[in-house]
């Protein structure tokens, strides 16, 4: 403090000075022990969301791949590979928080859990590693290659999941340090539990990014021409023999700008092209199942890319059954109106008459609207008279289902989106029923807004209200954005409940 002689007095205040500068360091400390633990909460939190966001992403993988196996199936399967080794990494990462704090009388009491022995003897034993250290090294080793080798070495998230869990030597001001005693010997017990939430959170960001990655390939894939089909539209269901088969081939993405440059078919060069769609016309043939193969040519990259047309049609001596179709698809969907065609070949549609709970007759020729109530089928029954006065009758049941549940989006966008924190504070959030086969226009009444460190935010309408952009103003770079529980309502029929939109996540710039 002062050298030369000091009076009682003097040394009695640099006593006190000193215990003062003691007490001060002590209550330092104790409060960034407690900053490590209200950073765990907050991690562990954010760290059930996510969960639960890449659970539902999932399980509308697993849908998919039952609903359009060839597409989805071997996305399916990275996905569950991923999850798999992501799930066990995380169970282990648990087990040894709650080994760590087996000791502690209150989990709480963060103050309290200053002393590093706990981990240091688990860990460590001397310079070298204990059993326990080693099987610690290998597990984070071992989650991080094993995720790399089921995306691959060449995938834009390989640099990214190699940085996060990277546990090469650490560059300290003493020299280079091994990983595992740089980042856990020595350090306070909470503050060990708070770095392996972290490395929870780092498992749960992974398996967000992957499934994101996964779909948007796959969508950019769709619009590839590799990707189309072919599809026989005949100008009437069945033909008599005799008749020359009528009728057209287009693609299953039909597009009317889209012009072929070659259509081979049973081996001869179709030339009329109309609309996108090479138009047909030759001899039905004789009774019986006609095959009709060939191949659509494009031009794509400078490329030509082959399309196989392999399809089939039927030729019947004479009406003996009515021809039913689903106009857009082959079930019919509760809360909007089903179009169809109902018809019997060879009979006139004044003699056709056609009945089911919920159809009703529109103009055109055979042409019908099913708006179907409750049940999970509805049978159309079908009465015609032939030229000689006989009737014919068929029946058929098709299944009842519900709107599907829509896809959450942000400025039209779904899944995994980037964008800056300034202009999420102004997007809009939708509701959107992505491959669905009416034009249905959904109207968000309702969302809930979860940004890491802040409550969630609950919000009417489908804009961001004050609350939702203060917490939006508040999120960091690199943070990643919940929207969820995305609630609307079908315009035009309100009174049908339409499902919670899936979760959208937005990452900060």
């Amino acid at each position: 403090m002062a050298s030369g002689k000091l009076s009682p007095r003097q040394k009695m205040i640099n006593i006190m000075y000193l215990v003062f500068i003691s007490m001060i360091a002590m209550q330092m400390s104790k409060e960034v022990l407690s900053a490590f633990g209200y950073m765990n909460e907050k991690l562990t939190e954010n760290n059930i969301t996510a969960n639960v966001k890449n659970d539902v992403i999932l399980e509308n993988l697993a849908t998919k791949a039952v609903e359009q196996p060839e597409k989805y199936n071997e996305l399916y399967a990275k996905a569950k590979a991923v999850d798999e080794l992501s799930s066990k990494f995380y169970n282990y990462l648990e087990e040894k928080k709650q080994l760590f704090l087996e000791e502690q009388d209150d989990v709480k009491n963060y103050e309290a859990m200053d002393q590093t022995s706990t981990v240091d003897e688990y860990f460590f034993k001397g310079d070298a590693l204990t059993t326990e250290g080693q099987e610690f090294l290998n597990r984070v080793n071992g989650y991080r290659d094993g995720v790399i080798k089921i995306i691959g070495e060449n995938s834009q998230l390989a640099a990214n999941i190699k940085s996060r869990f990277d546990t090469s030597d650490q560059e300290t001001d003493d020299g280079k340090q091994p990983w595992l005693k740089n980042r856990y010997e020595g350090f306070p017990l909470i503050s060990t539990i708070t770095n392996l939430t972290s490395m929870q959170t780092d498992i749960t960001t992974t398996q967000s990014e992957i499934f994101g990655t996964l779909l948007g390939g796959q969508l950019e894939s769709d619009v590839s021409m590799s990707n189309y089909k072919t599809i026989l539209i005949p100008e009437k269901s069945a033909f008599f023999q005799g008749e020359n088969f009528k009728g057209k081939i287009v693609l299953g993405r039909y597009d009317s700008s889209l012009i072929p440059s070659e259509v081979v078919v049973n081996g001869n060069k179709i030339t009329t092209i109309k609309e996108g769609g090479a138009i047909l016309d030759f001899p039905a043939g004789a009774v019986g199942e006609r095959e009709i193969k060939g191949k659509f040519v494009f031009i794509e990259n400078g490329e030509p890319v082959e399309i196989e047309i392999n399809s089939s049609y039927a030729v019947i001596p004479k009406p003996n059954s009515a021809v039913i179709s689903a106009d857009k698809m082959n079930v019919v969907y509760r809360g909007v109106a089903n179009p169809m065609t109902i018809s019997i070949p060879g009979i006139p549609d004044n003699l056709v008459n056609a009945s089911g709970a919920g159809l009703s007759k529109v103009s055109g020729t055979g042409k019908y609207i099913m708006t179907p109530g409750s049940g999970r089928e509805v049978k159309i029954n079908v009465t015609g008279k032939l030229p000689n006065g006989q009737s014919v009758s068929s029946s058929q049941e098709f299944r009842i289902k519900d709107i599907p549940s829509p896809v959450g989006s942000i400025r039209k966008q779904s899944g995994y989106v980037t964008m800056p924190k300034a202009s999420l504070e102004k997007s809009t959030v939708g509701a959107e029923l992505p491959d669905f086969d009416f034009d249905l226009t959904l109207n968000t009444s309702g969302f809930t807004l979860k940004v890491p460190g802040q409550s969630a935010v609950v919000v009417s309408g489908s804009k961001m209200n004050d609350a939702a952009q203060k917490a939006i103003g508040k999120a960091k770079r690199g943070d990643v954005i919940t929207i969820f529980d995305i609630k609307s309502s079908l315009s035009g029929n309100s009174s049908y409940k339409i499902k919670d939109a899936s979760a959208v996540s937005i990452e900060i710039q």
